[in-house]
């Protein structure tokens, strides 16, 4: 097919390689301005930006596609591709290709439409999710399904882990949705809204540790919140960013006031919560590197008793 790609996370570069790899034309590809950045606030590309250089490819950055809408209907695309693209499509640019604008959403819609699916569905424990293939209308994900993929939410995950497993799955069903939609032997699925839930954008507000909360809500808390926002607490006024934890202990009854430590040593910091305790294993110091417990503890007196939050 005749393709517009329209993406900016690196979450949307596999499916940009895949379609390449797979034959298909990308004419051109959209994706955010470029952006300052980091400490030196230096303006920075996209991910999917760099693919496209190394590809060749058109680049366009346009700050909305209202005014793109003459060019896209010169183009002619068979279809948009839009990946975490990061701008609402109008409805103008919607109705321009042939088998329309077909979105990646990394959820099973309707569950966790929105921005931050990922991050949600791992923080609700949900057992499994996927990623869908949408044709693309005016609502908020709201638009007919072409195809969805499942994936377990194993315990080891993080939403990092969980992010680069959904954007592999997403190529790969993509490509395939794209052979099948050509030879017509997809029938598109409305969506049934009464199963819809939303995936709020994460806020760094949300970062800080409640010890009150049952320990596996904390624990899917702190995985959900890798690599950003970072799930956080305090020690002596100090902020303490938590990049990991083990699986909470199954009937250990509590023992100790929330946020008290109860132990702590090479394998973690045990810390007890509203029901049980929870093990922290990988945590960071302002402004110091991401540590294991134990050289944490190395250069830290962190010991039984103290508080955390």
């Amino acid at each position: 097919m005749n393709l517009i790609f329209a993406g900016t996370p690196e979450f949307s570069v596999p499916a940009f390689e895949a379609l390449q790899h797979a034959g298909h034309n990308i004419i051109a590809v959209y994706t955010q301005p470029d952006r300052p950045a980091g400490r030196g606030r230096r303006s920075i590309s996209s991910p999917v930006k760099q693919c496209a250089e190394k590809h060749g490819i058109e680049i366009r950055q346009p700050e909305n596609l209202i005014g793109e809408v003459i060019r896209l209907r010169a183009d002619a695309p068979d279809a948009i591709i839009v990946i975490a693209f990061g701008q609402i499509l109008p409805a103008s640019v919607l109705s321009i290709p042939r088998f329309g604008c077909l979105n990646v959403h990394a959820s099973l819609l309707p569950r966790w439409r929105g921005a931050a699916p990922i991050a949600r569905a791992f923080e609700a424990g949900d057992a499994v999710t996927g990623v869908t293939i949408m044709q693309m209308e005016i609502g908020l994900d709201t638009g007919p399904v072409l195809a969805q993929a499942q994936t377990p939410v194993h315990e080891h995950d993080t939403a990092q882990t969980l992010h680069d497993r959904l954007s592999r799955l997403g190529a790969e069903t993509l490509i395939a949705t794209l052979d099948r939609l050509a030879r017509g032997e997809i029938t598109p699925r409305p969506q049934n809204d009464a199963h819809a839930c939303y995936a709020t954008k994460l806020l760094k507000e949300e970062a800080p540790i409640d010890w009150r909360q049952p320990a596996r809500v904390l624990h899917r808390k702190i995985r959900a919140f890798v690599p950003w926002p970072v799930a956080c607490t305090t020690w002596h006024g100090k902020t303490l960013r938590l990049w990991d934890a083990a699986s909470p202990e199954h009937g250990r009854a509590p023992a100790g006031t929330p946020g008290t430590v109860a132990r702590a040593d090479a394998t973690g910091i045990l810390v007890w919560t509203g029901d049980e305790a929870i093990t922290i294993t990988r945590l960071q110091t302002e402004g110091g590197k991401i540590m294991t417990a134990g050289e944490f503890l190395n250069g830290h007196k962190l010991a039984a008793g103290d508080r955390l939050g």
